[in-house]
């Protein structure tokens, strides 16, 4: 579909609910190394290993051509995605449950369905939100459940202010800080196919997109909460959900928080001056 065909007529876009694709791989012991490694983790993953939570999100990558990119080098929208008009996309927030392990090495089937499109009215002028249900299963049993919610959005104005987040919560039972670096943005885009500019193209991000710096993408920043989670319970987990509220961006550290509260653990994120960026809840398996 072309550019021209995009647009934000409401019944248009709805009439993409429903739509599903499927796809197999195997959940590569290598990728998931190569993640391990980015993200500091000691020792080496094997075939057979139970794959952390949110790593499923280097699997099943979005298959384009370069030539079938749009300006912010997310697949040209129309195929599985609506063809909303809106120029910026983000992946606001979602919701995962895990059912059962997923072991590397294991064939992975992804079945993914658009549950629903709205369009609402926000401060910042026309919102259009696309919830995805994706069901993740081996050998024809469910492992994980997640909707993503995605949201687009018109570009910003030039002269228009910042959104100051609220505060983030000052009682953790656990806080860690991480220093984004741009090498840690660039091998999270690798390994997720993600080509979306704001990540890895400062100018793009700073003129285009109206950003200080890159930004943090919104599932590495969940990944981190979630393997918080289960790093200080010592435990699986059962579901999570995650929020995303702010940005954050490249060499400015960031703090991932943590507060127990029997089987679940709320969680944030929080900017370098304490703002809000991202909120999240995690239950532990039994």
């Amino acid at each position: 579909m072309t550019d021209g065909s995009y647009t934000n007529d409401i019944e248009t876009l709805r009439t993409w609910i429903g739509r599903t694709e499927t796809r197999t791989e195997p959940v590569s012991v290598e990728r998931c190394n190569e993640l391990h490694q980015t993200l500091d983790r000691p020792g080496v993953l094997a075939a057979g290993d139970v794959l952390p939570p949110l790593w499923h999100f280097i699997s099943h990558h979005p298959a384009a051509m370069l030539s079938e990119l749009d300006r912010d080098g997310h697949p040209k929208r129309g195929g599985f995605l609506p063809p909303v008009r809106l120029p910026r996309r983000m992946w606001a927030g979602g919701r995962i449950t895990f059912h059962d392990d997923v072991h590397l090495g294991e064939p992975l089937t992804r079945h993914s369905t658009i549950e629903n499109i709205e369009q609402k009215d926000g401060r910042s002028g026309l919102l259009v939100f696309v919830t995805v249900r994706h069901d993740l299963l081996v050998d024809g049993e469910l492992r994980i459940t997640e909707s993503q919610d995605l949201v687009y959005r018109d570009d910003p104005a030039p002269d228009a202010p910042r959104p100051q987040p609220k505060p983030a919560p000052d009682d953790a039972d656990v806080v860690r800080t991480i220093t984004p670096s741009a090498p840690l943005l660039f091998r999270y885009s690798a390994l997720t196919f993600n080509s979306h500019r704001i990540h890895y193209d400062r100018e793009y991000a700073r003129s285009v997109e109206g950003y200080p710096n890159l930004v943090v993408h919104g599932p590495l920043t969940a990944t981190l909460l979630a393997g918080l989670a289960e790093a200080e319970s010592g435990r699986r987990l059962a579901q999570f959900s995650f929020r995303g509220l702010a940005p954050l961006f490249d060499d400015a550290p960031f703090t991932i928080s943590g507060r127990r509260d029997a089987d679940k653990i709320e969680l944030w994120a929080a900017t370098p001056d304490g703002g809000l960026a991202m909120q999240a809840s995690a239950t532990l398996a039994a």
